[in-house]
């Protein structure tokens, strides 16, 4: 998967409702579609490690969590349910650092989707601007589910913010 391109006039959506977990640490998305969920995360100490890099748990949070609001679009907004997570921390990112994430499908199933979701650190210099890839994972979910009553308004959010 190639990195997204990062533009400044590239609007972030923080929106609490998308993803509780995501918006407390600050994440931002920029483009949300049934084939491509993708967004931003400006490194605090929220989601840095006491060694002031970024933790890994929260990486996997990002896999997990584009990985279904990608998923639940594509089943036709469908329950969905991580099944497996897979993921490759291959580089470091700082506390400070501007991280990207991209998830796109790789299968579209009646039954099963997998998605592969990549962060990349950002640098910035008065050139060009440079990429780097941080993690690479892959994610499984279960998909068509019967969604509970008490769930019922769960894609209305998405609904509102997704290119569909």
């Amino acid at each position: 998967m190639k990195p997204p391109p990062l533009s400044s006039s590239a609007a972030g959506i923080k929106i609490r409702e998308i993803d509780i977990p995501l918006h407390e640490i600050g994440f931002e998305y920029v483009e949300i579609t049934p084939h491509k969920i993708s967004g931003r995360l400006h490194l605090t100490e929220r989601c840095c490690q006491p060694f002031k890099v970024l933790h890994g748990g929260i990486s996997a949070l990002i896999a997990e969590s584009l990985a279904s609001m990608g998923a639940h679009i594509a089943s036709g907004f469908t329950r969905v349910a991580g099944v497996h997570l897979s993921i490759h921390h291959l580089k470091s990112a700082q506390l400070g650092d501007l991280v990207i994430a991209e998830a796109a499908p790789v299968n579209v199933g009646q039954s099963i989707q997998v998605w592969e979701v990549c962060l990349w650190k950002i640098y910035e210099s008065n050139e060009e601007e440079k990429k780097t890839l941080i993690a690479s994972s892959r994610v499984t979910l279960k998909t068509n589910m019967f969604v509970p009553e008490n769930a019922k308004d769960a894609a209305v959010v998405l609904k509102k913010y997704a290119k569909l």
